[in-house]
């Protein structure tokens, strides 16, 4: 299911499913943040990090800090 299809009933069942009740306040709420945490990532899947190095070849220190612009 795409968040573009959750509703606010199916965001408080897949909520209660996780065990988190939401009360029915709540519920339009959390869709619509599902909403835009699902095109975010849609985005960052998108993203062509072609020779960016993985997280652990960081080595903290270990760069050079000039402060010239």
């Amino acid at each position: 299911m795409s968040a573009t299809e959750l509703t606010p009933p199916e965001a408080a069942r897949w909520a209660a499913r996780a065990g988190l009740p939401l009360p029915a306040d709540r519920h339009a709420a959390v869709a619509t943040v599902a909403h835009h945490i699902h095109s975010v990532v849609a985005v960052l899947r998108e993203l062509d990090f072609g020779d960016t190095p993985p997280a652990p070849s960081y080595r903290v220190g270990e760069e050079k800090h000039d402060a010239s612009l």
